[in-house]
């Protein structure tokens, strides 16, 4: 009878941890989205207002070399700040916590109280730029808020992962991946020129970002810190079992805290995990080759593109240019309807499946996409092909190589490599982005309508590589999936530290 009920208590959902959920998705994630797409629709009357601010100063247009230099730069600095937001999860989130709690002395302490900093400020700056007249302070602002979503894109998943129980844990982790894709969804909405995309709204476009920020600086401190961070990492006990308590409402916690410290013992050998050790040690190898495969994937198959070419096949299918803006808001809420429906089946189908069907369906959706625009000029069918293939991809791409990756790293590394495990997956996201954007255009021009095909071999072998490599870790503990990659790395299980800091062996090491 006491396991019936522990059975069933396991899979609720309690008001404590959806709340906790939502507010650090709300209030981080969303403004992930957000940013990424707010640059793209205000681009006219921003150019305009960088080229009038040139010239009030020195009484000269500025050249369209520079202009070009300047837009880029606003439009880089995001996922550049991205990736040195990224390189600071590791130390914050070890000496901050997650969050932490809800003492007016703790706002400052937690990692993503603290991140918030990294949005106010540039929200303010951002809203104040025209004002101001300055262009200087957009490019700023962008770099600022770029390390907000660098540290909320790696610190969130983390979080969740480590506040849900094991059957929630999968759909938890997909929360912050809608929150994203509900930001740009927003931004495409606000964008819209009879809203706020026009010469006297921009800045109040770009300054809404600080909102999300706000409201989670306020109500976020009154939700528990992660129980694996204070009792792994801080060995307080009595607080990890308060959390988990208002966390899962109920007051038996003593097998979860026994869980959490045999998590603890089976990597006390290992001590504090660096981003250098992590990469040294043999019992992580396949599992950091995973992490890197699969956020290198999710970038570089081909997303940012997608919606790079969208508004162009969207013109050449007959859609109006007045109403791109319209079909592309459409697409984000194809996007969002997605990530929902991953949200509810990642816990039925597991996380495998969604990885090879997303990837899959983006392979197809590209090598399609390539033969309707190598076509759409001498058939004239061909343009509606294109359209159904930007959609297919957004589906596809919604539904595993979006949300899973980050979820992935959350549990198939335990908690002392945990912070340097999302730094790396955190890099490889960020500067991917940073590629795709930088140098798609040249690909653009050099390839033409078969651009899609180098994104169609990268879905093709991160599938591969997913079929052979990736295990399911649907409704397992930490340890247990800790254990098969134990297998796979050849490496001790009882004592896997002997193994660490050694040259990679040949295969019959450590047998």
């Amino acid at each position: 009878m006491e396991q019936q009920d522990a059975v069933k208590r396991e899979g609720r959902l309690t008001p404590v941890l959806a709340l906790a959920t939502l507010i650090a998705a709300f209030g981080s994630s969303f403004q992930y989205g957000y940013n990424v797409a707010v640059i793209n629709s205000p681009a006219k009357p921003m150019k305009a207002f960088y080229n009038e601010t040139y010239y009030d100063r020195i009484s000269e247009y500025i050249s369209e070399f520079s202009l070009t230099l300047l837009w880029s730069l606003s439009v880089s600095m995001f996922p550049f700040g991205g990736f040195l937001g990224s390189l600071m999860v590791g130390p914050l989130v070890n000496k901050l916590g997650r969050f932490s709690g809800a003492t007016l002395y703790q706002l400052t302490k937690g990692t993503l109280l603290f991140n918030n900093v990294f949005s106010i400020v540039p929200a303010i700056l951002m809203g104040c730029s025209e004002v101001a007249r300055s262009f200087e302070m957009i490019i700023v602002a962008r770099l600022l808020v770029g390390i907000c979503a660098g540290l909320s894109s790696n610190v969130v998943p983390m979080y969740l992962g480590e506040l849900a129980p094991r059957n929630l844990r999968g759909a938890l982790g997909v929360v912050p991946q809608l929150f994203i894709t509900v930001g740009i969804l927003a931004a495409q909405i606000l964008g819209l020129r009879s809203l706020l995309a026009n010469e006297a709204g921009w800045p109040t476009l770009l300054g809404v970002t600080g909102v999300p920020a706000a409201l989670q600086l306020l109500l976020l401190p009154f939700f528990p810190e992660s129980p694996r961070y204070l009792l792994i990492q801080k060995k307080d006990e009595a607080a990890a079992k308060n959390a988990l308590r208002g966390l899962r409402g109920w007051d038996d916690v003593d097998a979860e805290t026994q869980e959490i410290w045999e998590e603890d013992k089976a990597e006390k050998a290992a001590g504090f995990i660096s981003v250098l050790k992590l990469l040294r040690m043999r019992s992580l190898r396949w599992q950091v080759i995973s992490i890197v495969v699969l956020m290198g994937g999710q970038q570089l198959s081909g997303v940012n593109a997608i919606y790079y070419y969208a508004d162009q096949i969207y013109l050449s299918a007959g859609v109006r240019a007045q109403d791109v803006q319209y079909v592309t808001a459409g697409t984000g809420a194809v996007n969002v309807l997605m990530t929902v429906c991953a949200v509810f089946v990642v816990e039925l189908l597991g996380r495998r499946v969604l990885l090879l069907l997303g990837f899959s369906i983006c392979f197809a959706a590209c090598c399609v996409l390539t033969a309707a625009l190598a076509l759409q000029d001498t058939i004239s069918w061909m343009p509606y092909v294109s359209i159904a293939c930007i959609i297919s991809y957004v589906i596809g791409h919604a539904l595993g190589p979006s949300p899973i990756p980050a979820l992935l790293i959350t549990e198939i590394v335990l908690q002392s490599s945990r912070p340097a495990a999302y730094m790396v997956g955190g890099s490889v996201h960020w500067l991917s982005n940073f590629t795709v954007g930088l140098i798609f255009p040249f690909i653009q021009v050099g390839l033409g309508a078969y651009s899609f095909i180098v994104f169609a071999v990268i879905c093709l072998l991160t599938t591969i590589y997913t079929f052979l490599v990736v295990p399911e870790t649907k409704s397992k503990t930490f340890i247990e999936i800790n254990q098969i990659f134990t297998k796979m790395n050849k490496v001790s299980e009882l004592h896997p530290e002997k193994e660490e800091l050694k040259d990679f062996p040949p295969s019959t090491a450590g047998q």
